[in-house]
C-alpha cells in the first residue's frame, strides 16, 4: 500500500510523514529532494536537471516522471509521495504509468487558510540543514538557532500572509481537480489538519497501516 499526501505547505505532511518512516518503515519520497540528490550525483539526468533549473524554468513533468521511476521499486517498499502530483495531469500521469497496478491512498490534510496562515508566519527555518520550527507550538531550545546544526533560524519572505493568502488561492484552483479525480477513483480521504499532531497521526494508521 503506497500513500499520497496532498495539502498546502504548512499542513503537517512532513511531520507525518516522518512519523510514517520511523514507524512503519515507508520511504518518504519528496520530488524536491531527489532533483537536488541527483543534481548532486552529477548523472546523465542530474546534468539535465540542472540545465532546467540553471535556465530558471520549472523542470518538466516528464523529467520528474522519469526522476520517480528511477527511484522507487514499488514492488519491494512501502512510499509515501509528499505533495506530489501538483496538478491534474501529474496525477493522471502518475496513476497511468508509475503506480499502475499498485494500490495506494490519497491523504489530503484539510485546513482552514486562516489557520494555515497563523502556522505559516511564526515558521522559521534552519538556513543550513532546513529543518523547521515554529515559535509558538514547536520553539527551538535557543531562539533564533537550530536544534540540529546550530544554524541560524530564518523567517523566509513567502511566509508573509499576503503571499501565503496569494498562495493558497493558487493551490485550491490547481488542487480541487486533482481532488476530484481521486475522488471518483474511490481512494481519496480527508483528514482535518487542524488537529494535535498525535491525534492526526493516530487517524493516518488507522488509514493506511490496515
Amino acid at each position: 500500500m503506497h500513500v499520497i499526501f496532498l495539502g498546502a505547505p504548512g499542513s503537517g505532511k512532513g511531520t507525518q510523514a516522518k512519523r510514517l518512516v520511523s514507524k512503519h518503515g515507508f520511504v518518504h519520497i519528496s520530488t524536491g529532494d531527489l532533483l537536488r540528490e541527483e543534481v548532486a550525483k552529477k548523472s546523465e539526468l542530474g546534468l539535465r536537471i540542472d540545465s532546467i533549473m540553471q535556465s530558471g524554468k520549472l523542470v518538466d513533468d516528464a523529467t520528474v516522471f522519469e526522476l520517480l521511476k528511477k527511484n522507487c521499486d514499488l514492488g519491494k517498499k512501502q512510499y509515501i509521495f509528499d505533495g506530489f502530483p501538483r496538478n491534474f495531469d501529474q496525477a493522471q500521469t502518475l496513476d497511468l504509468s508509475l503506480l499502475k497496478g499498485s494500490k495506494y491512498k490519497v491523504i489530503y490534510f484539510e485546513l482552514n487558510t486562516d489557520i494555515l496562515v497563523s502556522r505559516l508566519t511564526l515558521r522559521r527555518v534552519c538556513g543550513s540543514c532546513g529543518e523547521i520550527f515554529n515559535v509558538k507550538s514547536a520553539p527551538p531550545q535557543v531562539e533564533g538557532k537550530c536544534d540540529k546544526c546550530s544554524g541560524a533560524l530564518v523567517h523566509r519572505k513567502d511566509d508573509s500572509e499576503e503571499v501565503i493568502r496569494e498562495r493558497m488561492a493558487v493551490f485550491a484552483q490547481t488542487m480541487n481537480p486533482v481532488l476530484d479525480y481521486y475522488n471518483k477513483q474511490k481512494v481519496l480521504f480527508r483528514l482535518d489538519a487542524s488537529l494535535d499532531a498525535g491525534d492526526i497521526f493516530s487517524k493516518l494508521e488507522g488509514l493506511v497501516c490496515l
